[in-house]
This record gives C-alpha cells, structure tokens and sequence, in this order.
C-alpha cells in the first residue's frame, strides 16, 4: 500500500506518460486484462484511459476490477485516465524508485 507522498511522486513521473491501455466499449475483457499485465511487467507505470466510460462511478468499479485483476494499485486519475503502478517482482528489473520516506 503507497502512502500519499509515494503516490504523488509517482504522479509526478507519469505526467510526461501516454496512456498505453484502452478501455473502450468492451470494457474489462480478458485481450485488455492481458494487455494491462505486460504493460505493467514492462513499464511498471501506466496510464490506462477510458473511451467510453463516462461515468465517475463507472469508472469507480472498473478501476477496482483492475487493481485486483493486475494487483495493482492506482496512484492517480485525471479526467478519463487512471494511472497504475505496480513494483517489478524482480529488483534487478525495477526501472522506478519509490521513495521510502518524505
């Protein structure tokens, strides 16, 4: 669980991000579950927009469906993007330093 200094620093990184999944009509299917898990096995960072979900409180349930689908957690949401981050398994792979304290 990130506490809120980590979540805002990890905002502050994702800024420069481009959203790399979609959520479109479908919603959550299993090509965008997938698609979640390797973006966040590679970038370990990502912006998720949605398309077609306008509604806060649809968009509320999803984001939950996500975080335990990925096991991940949402550090951010502007508008209709969501950013997701999840810490490589691997040390040796971990491109971004959450800091530990303020």
């Amino acid at each position: 669980m990130l506490k809120g200094f980590q979540k805002k620093h990890l905002r502050g990184l994702a800024h420069v991000y481009k959203p790399v999944v979609l959520i479109g009509q479908k919603g959550i299917s299993e090509s965008l579950s997938e698609a979640l898990e390797e973006a966040l096995d590679s970038h370990e960072l990502i912006k998720v927009k949605f398309v077609d979900f306008k509604e806060k409180e649809q968009k509320k349930e999803m984001i939950e469906q996500l975080e335990k689908s990925a096991t991940c957690e949402m550090v951010g949401m502007t508008g209709h993007i969501a950013i997701f981050f999840r810490q490589n398994r691997n040390p040796e792979k971990r491109k971004i330093n959450v800091p530990k304290e303020k």
